[in-house]
């Protein structure tokens, strides 16, 4: 019998729900006096995370037929959104598509609903703190658990992430019966960071959502490094079920050093025979014109959804994922 591949994935009852727990989403923000925004879709820009895959679009044209423009689906509204907060806009939040060149799965599509928070003049700390309250009333729990990324490693493998080496990882892997890693892996930050997405991150948070805090410098990606040791940033996610629910930090705002980290990125895309990225002078631009301290994360909505609805696939929370788009 012929698959039939035109109705939604979700049911119309969990779709009802989905969007009850989104316009829940709505209220908190609006209680909170938080700006909802709107930015775009298509950019002149995409990120230069080695980790991350846009879409390109074909050239667009201009008033001129040989005036073309290159355009890309953002991975996330976070530049955008960044833009905004040097304008001054205050605290802001969104909810969009993004979109990520990468697998779709149990808990991927290409095509996502991103939850974006910013907070200006917010510690990391003290973020943590309200997206907890945030996660308990749409999750409906008491409190979550709280560890740094370092004690998490010392509960698991008995060893310190931040200075451990490449030998004693290889010796942690055998155990663990990981052989691959130790014939195929040198590097030893990819190496940390293979251990905990194998080992750590599938179980943790199982009965309560957990914040890991506090990741690896090497690991920083847009977060500032921590003031008081320079070998962790002020990084954290969010697991629940041993699901990687969100992603934050607080932000780094030195445009030079922003600039270095892109330039970083792209060296290491070359390296490893990926596409090369042009720098998003816009989003320079405004952390040149100055971006306030602040903190801020982006929650995989359709996952959140997923677990509020006590669903195994995010394809049972949206309504038409890639195969049947």
């Amino acid at each position: 019998m012929k698959k039939i591949v035109w109705k939604p994935s979700a049911s119309i009852k969990s779709l009802i729900k989905r969007s009850k727990i989104i316009s829940d989403i709505r209220l908190f923000f609006y209680q909170k006096n938080i700006l909802e925004v709107e930015t775009p879709i298509l950019s002149r820009s995409t990120v230069t995370d080695i980790h991350l895959s846009s879409f390109e679009t074909n050239y667009f044209s201009l008033n001129n037929v040989n005036d073309k423009l290159k355009l890309w689906l953002t991975t996330s509204p976070e530049y955008h959104m960044k833009r905004l907060l040097a304008s001054e806009s205050g605290p802001i939040y969104q909810i969009c598509h993004s979109f990520r060149n990468e697998e779709s799965g149990r808990y991927h599509n290409p095509e996502f609903t991103i939850l974006e928070w910013y907070q200006p003049f917010y510690s990391m700390q003290k973020f943590i703190e309200e997206i907890d309250k945030f996660l308990q009333q749409i999750l409906n729990y008491n409190q979550s658990d709280k560890i740094s990324y370092q004690n998490l490693f010392i509960d698991f493998f008995k060893i310190d992430p931040l200075s451990t080496n490449l030998l004693e990882l290889h010796q942690i892997s055998k155990k663990l019966k990981l052989d691959y890693l130790t014939r195929f892996e040198n590097d030893l930050n990819k190496f940390i960071q293979l251990l905990f997405t194998l080992k750590i991150e599938p179980n943790i948070g199982k009965d309560r959502p957990i914040f890991v805090y506090h990741f690896p410098a090497k690991q920083a990606s847009l977060a500032a490094i921590n003031s008081q040791d320079s070998r962790i940033s002020d990084r954290f996610e969010i697991f629940f079920k041993g699901i990687e629910l969100g992603n934050g930090f607080y932000e780094l705002t030195d445009a030079n050093e922003q600039k270095k980290r892109f330039i970083k990125d792209n060296k290491e895309r070359f390296s490893m025979n990926l596409p090369t990225q042009k720098i998003d002078d816009c989003f320079l631009d405004a952390l040149y014109h100055g971006l306030p301290p602040c903190s801020g994360v982006a929650i995989g909505l359709d996952r959140l959804i997923m677990l509020v609805l006590n669903k195994k696939n995010i394809q049972e929370v949206i309504s038409f994922p890639l195969d049947r788009c």
